[in-house]
């Protein structure tokens, strides 16, 4: 069964949902390879001239499916840095979509959740969510999702929160400049169709060549930052805080540096 779901309506918006609301949509490796191949698909589709990126269920995205992460202690370097790089290429697919991106946050968004959260042009979420790099707490770092979590957020606000792992709250994701601003659960629907109606008075080609001349002039994503980052997670998860930190979460205990 799929974990990934598209739908796209007369008006050519596509719905990309995350749909593992069982595991509060973990990016396992299925999902990610399914959100990537979905990604790339809606890139290439010229009927489609917004994308709105959503999830199942109370949680937006709870980050990287650990069972995924804790297997890669068993993987030699090279393999753990293919697997490292899953994270990187979905986030680099949907921040090169030509369409608009639109987060839909309905729930908590952690680690790699934030990362979907930074790609997006515009994210809304309820109030109540809770946001965090928690990665830190495992011994990991943030990595893969830094470069797009930095062109998001600048240094200086990412310095805030990117270390520390600490969970804060939709209305702080918004000074933070994670969130473009916050609504009540009952209006997040109105507040997305308010965001996606001003594009479909627009020519489709201005708005793709609009968003790619923005991206240059504010300074893209580059692919040596992404390798940068996919390289200092590999190290980081030789290292024995890794190890124990993961081990910790599974034995539910506290790590030792606790």
């Amino acid at each position: 069964m799929s974990v990934i779901n598209v739908e796209v309506d007369a008006r050519g918006v596509a719905t990309l949902t995350l749909a593992r609301s069982e595991k509060h949509n973990a990016l396992s490796a299925e999902m990610m390879t399914e959100l990537e191949a979905a990604a790339r698909d809606l890139a290439m589709d010229r009927a489609v001239r917004v994308v709105v990126l959503a999830a199942e269920g109370r949680s937006f995205c709870a980050g990287g499916d650990l069972a995924w992460m804790r297997a890669q202690f068993d993987m030699d370097v090279d393999t753990r840095r293919v697997e490292s790089r899953r994270i990187a290429t979905v986030l680099g697919a949907l921040y090169d979509l030509p369409q608009p991106l639109i987060g839909r946050v309905q729930g908590n968004a952690l680690g790699g959740g934030v990362g979907l959260v930074s790609v997006c042009d515009v994210a809304i979420g309820v109030t109540g969510a809770k946001l965090g790099f928690t990665e830190t707490r495992l011994g990991l770092i943030p990595a893969n999702i830094g470069p797009y979590v930095l062109a998001r957020m600048g240094g200086t606000r990412a310095s805030e929160v990117f270390m520390s792992a600490r969970v804060f709250d939709a209305d702080e994701a918004v000074r933070l400049n994670l969130l473009s601003r916050t609504v009540e659960a009952d209006g997040l629907d109105a507040a997305i169709e308010a965001e996606v109606q001003p594009y479909l008075s627009c020519a489709p080609g201005a708005v793709a060549e609009a968003k790619a001349l923005m991206r240059d002039l504010s300074g893209r994503v580059t692919a040596a930052q992404v390798d940068r980052a996919i390289d200092a997670l590999a190290a980081r998860w030789q290292s024995d805080e890794a190890r124990e930190g993961v081990g910790a979460f599974f034995d539910k205990r506290a790590p030792g540096w606790q």
